[in-house]
């Protein structure tokens, strides 16, 4: 199992320098979140900013923040809930405690699936552009700067 794993993420680390231009949000990251995601962040949930209203809410009702347009997926990436994407789907290399982000199992069924379809997400973002920064500092997690912001490519 664990050689599956390590084969899967040097196949991935070596492909997404190749694939990072090739990765777009229609051909690979909206077939992704539809299938992976949309059950609880499909167009019946509630946008960012009516979710932010009331999450406990929304979470008792196993509903996230919609994720199914481009537009309502830079939200949680860029602005205004910056990094939010990140620190979700993270397998805990870029976290400060090494935990996987909530969302991480749902990237698929093995961990070489998980790995796989992380590292297209983190093409699709840009070449260092994967943070887990937010737009203001909290706790520990601090500002995303300016630079980071100008990593991100997300092509359509």
């Amino acid at each position: 199992m664990k050689l599956n794993l390590i084969s899967a993420v040097i196949c991935a680390v070596f492909a997404v320098p190749a694939m990072a231009s090739d990765v777009t949000y229609r051909n690979d990251i909206a077939p992704m979140i539809k299938k992976m995601c949309s059950e609880c962040h499909g167009p019946m949930s509630p946008s960012l900013a009516d979710f932010s209203l009331d999450q406990e809410k929304f979470k008792k009702d196993k509903q996230g923040p919609k994720t199914d347009t481009y537009a309502d997926l830079l939200q949680i990436i860029g602005w205004p809930d910056s990094g939010a994407l990140m620190r979700r789907l993270d397998d805990g290399t870029n976290a400060a405690d090494k935990k996987p982000g909530n969302m991480n199992k749902y990237l698929g069924e093995t961990d070489a699936e998980r790995a796989a379809n992380l590292a297209i997400f983190k093409a699709w973002l840009g070449d260092g552009a994967w943070n887990l920064n937010r737009w203001a500092k909290r706790g520990d997690v601090p500002a995303i700067t300016k630079d980071q912001l100008d990593k991100l490519k997300l092509k359509y």
